[in-house]
């Protein structure tokens, strides 16, 4: 399955998944899921508290910034694309890994998001898994943490179904939807999968 090797590029596949780099120009087919599932991202995308500083910046801007950090081992900036039967790969959503922290903590956060024409389709469960297959056993991290808001029950059952632990109610964590909004944490230890996230999530499928 993964091309589970340290450092960037990396792409990992799976079935109809597949994870691999964020593009420049990824950037026609991004603006058009977002803009077509406008209501749907909404309540749950990261927005800018009034007093910050930073300046908005272009996809492609973003695209490179993000590449950039990745060659540091800072981030895993990914695209997810998903191959429907008889069809072409399409880009179908994001997931990145952040936060990438080794020596004593060795631990990352993942956020992820899909197209709402392809949810439920099982694409973000897997993809999740194998980001964190990659963060195990490639980068050698310890902790997975997702944060998720209490409302977006959709999010909460990707977590549930990968076996993620709920830790603890963080209050006004981040801000989303335009104020500061409390996060659920949930976390995932790499003991917890000795046998692997997606292997483990694909038994469940067939029990």
């Amino acid at each position: 399955m993964a091309d589970a090797r340290p450092g960037w590029p990396v792409t990992l596949r799976e079935g109809a998944v597949t994870l691999r780099p964020l593009r420049a120009s990824d950037e026609r087919a991004w603006s058009e899921i977002r803009r077509r599932g406008g209501a749907w991202f909404q309540p749950w995308d990261s927005t800018r508290p009034p007093e910050s500083r930073d300046e908005p910046v272009s996809f492609g801007a973003l695209a490179r910034r993000f590449r950039a950090r990745a060659r540091r081992g800072q981030m895993l900036p990914w695209a997810v694309d998903y191959t429907p039967a008889g069809g072409k790969p399409r880009f179908v959503g994001q997931l990145t890994v952040g936060g990438i922290t080794h020596g004593s903590a060795s631990w990352a956060q993942i956020g992820y998001w899909v197209d709402p024409q392809w949810a439920g389709r099982g694409i973000i469960p897997t993809a999740v898994a194998m980001a964190c297959d990659h963060c195990f056993t490639g980068l050698g991290l310890h902790r997975i943490e997702i944060a998720i808001r209490p409302e977006n029950t959709n999010s909460q059952a990707v977590v549930r179904k990968l076996g993620f632990r709920h830790e603890a109610r963080l209050p006004r964590y981040m801000h989303v939807d335009g104020d500061w909004r409390d996060h659920d944490l949930y976390a995932l230890h790499s003991e917890d999968v000795p046998q692997g996230v997606l292997r483990r999530y694909q038994q469940r499928l067939q029990t």
